[in-house]
């Protein structure tokens, strides 16, 4: 199941969230049953235009434990240009979490289409239910045995034949590198090791190292750039304000949600990479609506359009065409970030147009 490389402009990379299945954990914290599609399915227009809920269309409420559902993923990512998956990857001290749907991946060897990980390493709080201080599982990183198992579990991933590539090196993804305790040292340790099982070494992904300079003191070869915290700069003391109050008090009405054109948003998520000293990757968003999670807390960009997320990808795409094939990579948020409103899967207002502007903007 691939296209071939020639005939794609770009290696377009889409996150893939998989939380839709009901795990022990929580249904503890917030009921039986719970899942994305709980927070997607009660969402209500917030102001007027507001395009709430957001509801799928061909797939439905599905739930990843389904293998039949998985393949209908991929077939539907493949057909429309997108080389591959970055499972979002959870790691607690040992523990993870959501692991289900990737395990099954991995040992079942279907869907025969690409991926590779994302760790998503921080900690889960009950900050969306305006419960900032509640900890719900914490992200440690207690010591090398730790590192150790971890990166054994990884392995098994990376010697995979669909895992997916940099110059031959597995990509993996760190969401938050500069929490990572001593990450130079522990990424060469991990590279270390990938070299004794046979592998030629990782390629270590970043996210957002938009103000930091040396990637390569944290060990990472890159980043992922995204601006899309940065499309309310103008009013950005304020916001800063509301969000540091929303986290002192649960009764506090921001009076949101905060909202921005997506046509005025996209103008400043695809930066020059050449400034940047060292691998730098755009990142492209289909749109964003935080409100199924966050209520009038949330940022919702208004008047997306598949035109306009043709023309945004488009963008992104010119600005790794200079580069050899195996480095010209976009990060796509997301293929099925239901509750953050950025997602590609086919919903009841737009069907599969969102698709079509991917292959559109992609495929020769």
């Amino acid at each position: 199941m691939q296209i071939a490389t020639s005939t794609k402009k770009a290696r377009v990379i889409a996150f893939y969230l998989p939380q839709f299945h009901p795990i022990p954990e929580n249904d503890a914290w917030w009921g039986k049953g719970f899942t994305e599609w709980t927070n997607v399915a009660r969402t209500r227009p917030l102001f007027k235009g507001h395009e709430q809920p957001h509801l799928p269309a061909d797939l439905g409420f599905y739930d990843l434990r389904v293998p039949e559902t998985r393949l209908a993923q991929a077939r539907m990512a493949f057909d429309h240009g997108v080389e591959g998956f970055c499972y979002w990857h959870y790691w607690f001290g040992g523990r993870r979490l959501l692991e289900r749907p990737f395990n099954e991946v991995l040992s079942s060897r279907e869907p025969d289409f690409p991926f590779c990980l994302g760790w998503a390493n921080e900690s889960w709080t009950g900050v969306w239910n305006n419960e900032p201080r509640r900890m719900l599982i914490e992200q440690t990183y207690p010591g090398e045995a730790d590192d150790r198992a971890h990166f054994d579990y990884l392995l098994r991933a990376f010697s995979d034949a669909r895992y997916i590539t940099v110059d031959g090196r597995p990509l993996l993804y760190i969401y938050k590198p500069l929490k990572l305790p001593d990450a130079k040292r522990r990424l060469e340790r991990w590279r270390e090791w990938a070299h004794q099982a046979g592998l030629k070494g990782l390629y270590v992904l970043g996210n957002n190292l938009l103000d930091f300079e040396d990637a390569a003191s944290l060990g990472l070869d890159g980043g992922v750039i995204s601006t899309l915290g940065l499309i309310t700069a103008r009013n950005a003391l304020v916001n800063k304000a509301k969000w540091l109050l929303w986290g002192a008090s649960k009764k506090l009405d921001l009076g949101g949600p905060r909202t921005e054109r997506y046509e005025e948003a996209i103008r400043h998520f695809i930066p020059d990479l050449n400034k940047f000293g060292f691998d730098a990757y755009p990142c492209a968003y289909p749109n964003w609506d935080h409100t199924p999670r966050s209520g009038r807390k949330g940022l919702v960009l208004t008047h997306s359009t598949p035109e306009l997320f043709e023309k945004h990808m488009g963008e992104a795409i010119a600005s790794v065409a200079s580069r050899a094939p195996q480095q010209r990579l976009i990060f796509l948020k997301s293929w099925n970030e239901w509750a953050e409103g950025n997602y590609m899967e086919p919903d009841q207002r737009w069907g599969d147009a969102y698709l079509k502007a991917l292959r559109n903007a992609v495929v020769e």
